[in-house]
């Protein structure tokens, strides 16, 4: 791991170490698998959060480092649920949240990046306690509903997109803001897709 830290690239003046490159390149992946609703989205997404947890962990992040160990668990979670919801022609299944279940997110979210920002700023554990806690939280319940296959995930990465991408550039991981900017277009196209898979699950069920 270290040799992968120590050792990578230039991009316009910018360091990029492999460990961040690759860690990134495969969240992307993970964002194209999840979009299709394939198992492989899960594996591939525990090789990501493992370099990545370094990667933020090295850059004074700790509350951005800390959700890789929380994503890895909820990877675990997402890859075992996913196998009980298959669908033999169309993937995993999935639906729209309820109205309680919206608002319970929204509620989490709030909550949990205000008391993890204080416990981050308590601890000195990160730089800008307030969007990585942010950004903790957020990744933490978009993977919590991915792994439910609820479509209301993808909405969730994209506020996180919208807090990562400065706090990447602040960070001076511009390899990973530039990935957070992907990120977002991708999101779009996955939002969409879904949309179209929970109204075909919802007629099958109604017939």
């Amino acid at each position: 791991m270290r040799a992968l830290m120590d050792h990578g690239f230039t991009v316009f003046g910018q360091f990029v170490s492999y460990a961040e490159f690759i860690g990134q390149v495969f969240a992307l992946v993970v964002v194209y698998l999840a979009q299709r609703r394939t198992l492989w989205t899960w594996p591939v997404q525990l090789v990501s959060v493992t370099l990545l947890f370094v990667v933020y962990l090295s850059a004074h992040l700790g509350g951005t480092a800390a959700r890789q160990v929380v994503i890895a668990l909820i990877t675990v979670y997402g890859w075992w649920a996913w196998t009980r919801r298959r669908d033999p022609v169309f993937g995993v299944v999935v639906r729209r949240g309820t109205l309680r279940e919206r608002i319970a997110v929204a509620v989490v979210f709030v909550v949990g990046t205000t008391g993890f920002a204080l416990v981050l700023d308590a601890l000195d554990a990160s730089w800008a306690p307030w969007p990585d806690a942010a950004i903790f939280v957020g990744t933490v319940l978009a993977f919590a509903l991915q792994g439910l296959g609820l479509v209301e995930f993808w909405l969730v990465w994209l506020a996180v997109d919208a807090i990562g991408v400065p706090l990447q550039l602040h960070s001076g991981l511009y390899f990973s803001a530039a990935v957070y900017s992907v990120f977002a277009v991708l999101v779009v196209r996955g939002w969409i897709d879904w949309n179209r898979e929970a109204k075909r699950a919802a007629l099958a069920a109604t017939r």
